[in-house]
């Protein structure tokens, strides 16, 4: 009789989000300019709430999704500090486009899969 294999214990902590922050370094493009930002990992229910939150259905079945307020929200609830201080709908709505596309960068994708790479409004909206 063959020997039964070891089946290994699921491990749930490895699919948890740690409480914990990570320092990530921005590029502004086009400057010399780059600074360093505590970030937090959103956690798969708080993206879907986000989504939801951006996501407006029509009443004759269509859809469209809010990107800018979608990558704003994440911004504001990823970025535990940075240079200017809090993240706010303020701040968020006076930074120029060379700021604002290095920012989206930190902000997980919308649909489809954990990449971390943000897709931009306009992109979201096609998708």
């Amino acid at each position: 009789m063959p020997e039964k294999s070891k089946v290994k214990q699921f491990d749930i902590s490895r699919y948890q989000i740690a409480p914990t922050t990570s320092k990530k370094t921005v590029v502004v493009e086009g400057t010399e300019d780059s600074f360093e930002v505590t970030v937090k990992q959103l956690s798969w229910a708080k993206r879907n709430q986000l989504v939801s939150k951006c996501l407006q259905l029509g009443t004759d079945g269509s859809n469209t999704f809010n990107g800018d307020l979608y990558i704003k929200e994440c911004l504001k609830e990823m970025l535990v500090d940075a240079p200017w201080g809090r993240t706010t709908e303020a701040l968020l709505t006076s930074i120029d486009n060379r700021l604002g596309s290095a920012l989206e960068q930190l902000v997980p994708n919308a649909f489809g899969g954990d990449d971390t790479t943000a897709l931009g409004p306009d992109a979201i909206k096609k998708g």
